[in-house]
């Protein structure tokens, strides 16, 4: 590692980013299979139960924009190994829970540690790679992590079948200590991107976090409590009322949690509320699908997890494909053509729910898996191009910020629907509308 040059350098940061990717959406696919098995050993209610997926995906949420802000202030690398360690160590905490909130409090800090490692990633691929070559760079990434992220299903499934689903955790341990131990030494702040003098705004941190809580919470519980209950009332009302205080407050603010600023840009804006619906889309799918198998068609956990599986495996090739076609013909295009096919895919989904027939749900899965790569990749280099060099931490802390929000909302509402309806199809019909919608926005305002 100590003789690594300055041609190898931004390979090895790729295989490092690339395994950062892996490690989180192996962390999204792999507990979906689980959650069936956690849920009565822990003693959880079916609410609770999604908590455990959306604690960690509400951390994340509420964290990452400072995240991106610490990247930029103090450098990337220490900044990347710390909250690399912080996950590590949470993982290794959620494998011990004894008790459904101990689990959940892990969980929680999982997030943490994720939303410091992910825009430090973004950042960090962005200014070893020329913009010529940046969505091929994406393109590997993507393809690395869409293995992880096939693995993730059929390895939830096999540990909590075969070992424990306590393994489902400490499996990520090694992967953390290899990718510390890469950007360690492979990492090199570039001369062009110098640290920025600032400081970190807690009273913005404290109003993001409180407003998101606030909202998810009422979100999550309400098809519990009532919608109409006075608590679920008061919890929407003060969400809204926190988040619209912290964009004000933002506005104002000398050293802003979030460069608000950034938004003004149609592409890096129309790319931000793509990646929001992205994640919504991955959590209705991973979780809910993985749900659907086990509760309504009774398969084992190995069985789900195959099945999900499957849904991934053609984004190992699409990747690419979307990498360099998003190079070469710019990112609109293939976005609009990945979220069209996307929406359909989900559509028919939901209606094949309804037949109760496995080839019926896996021919949608494998189109929608195809089309993850064209908007991952397209949207990420389109938002990421569109950001000043010295923002570059910021603008991948406010992309994240909205993805992990989407997927946080899509985690609260699709929970919601399900309890409250009692059937899979609704969830995924809203889904694949709601992509169907974007599709329209996206290509008015991406690289117009």
């Amino acid at each position: 590692m100590h003789g690594i040059g300055d041609q190898s350098r931004k390979w090895w940061i790729l295989a490092a980013m690339s395994g950062v990717l892996g490690l989180i959406v192996l962390d999204e696919t792999v507990v979906g299979v689980a959650l069936p098995t956690i849920q009565p050993e822990l003693d959880l209610s079916p609410v609770a139960a999604h908590w455990v997926v959306n604690a960690y995906l509400l951390a994340f949420t509420g964290f990452v924009a400072v995240g991106g802000k610490l990247g930029d202030l103090f450098g990337h690398r220490g900044i990347f190994v710390l909250g690399v360690a912080l996950f590590g160590l949470a993982s290794l905490a959620a494998g011990f829970a004894q008790s459904g909130a101990w689990l959940i409090a892990a969980r929680a800090l999982q997030g943490i540690g994720a939303a410091v490692i992910f825009p430090a990633s973004w950042a960090m691929l962005t200014s070893v790679f020329p913009i010529e070559q940046r969505g091929t760079a994406f393109g590997i990434q993507t393809t690395v992590g869409g293995i992880f992220m096939s693995m993730g299903p059929l390895v939830g499934g096999l540990f909590t079948e075969t070992l424990s689903w306590r393994w489902i955790f400490w499996i990520n341990l090694p992967v953390v200590a290899a990718i510390a131990a890469i950007v360690w030494a492979a990492w090199k702040a570039p001369p062009s991107a110098p640290r920025k003098a600032g400081k970190i705004d807690l009273p913005g941190l404290v109003g993001l976090v409180a407003g998101l809580s606030a909202l998810v919470i009422a979100l999550m519980e309400g098809a519990d409590w009532g919608w109409t209950a006075p608590a679920i009332l008061s919890l929407l009302a003060a969400g809204i009322v926190l988040l619209a205080l912290f964009v004000v407050w933002e506005q104002r603010s000398d050293h802003p949690l979030i460069a608000l600023s950034l938004l003004g840009d149609r592409t890096f804006t129309g790319g931000v509320l793509v990646f929001f619906m992205f994640q919504f889309n991955k959590v209705a799918v991973f979780v809910f699908v993985a749900l659907y198998l086990q509760k309504v068609l009774k398969l084992t956990p190995i069985d789900a997890g195959l099945i999900v599986m499957v849904a991934v495996l053609p984004a190992l090739v699409t990747s690419l494909i979307a990498g360099r076609a998003a190079d070469r013909f710019g990112s609109r295009w293939p976005l609009f053509i990945g979220l069209t096919l996307n929406g359909a895919a989900l559509v028919l989904l939901g209606a094949a729910t309804s037949f109760e027939r496995i080839p019926l749900i896996v021919a949608p899965l494998i189109v929608w898996g195809a089309t993850l790569p064209f908007i991952a990749v397209a949207a990420r280099r389109a938002l990421m191009n569109a950001a000043p060099k010295s923002q570059q931490g910021e603008a991948s802390g406010i992309n994240l910020t909205v993805q992990m929000l989407g997927g946080t909302v899509g985690m609260a509402l699709c929970g919601a629907m399900l309890l409250a309806i009692g059937a899979y199809w609704p969830l995924f019909f809203l889904t694949g509308a709601l992509v169907l919608a974007l599709l329209i926005l996206a290509f008015f305002t991406i690289e117009r």
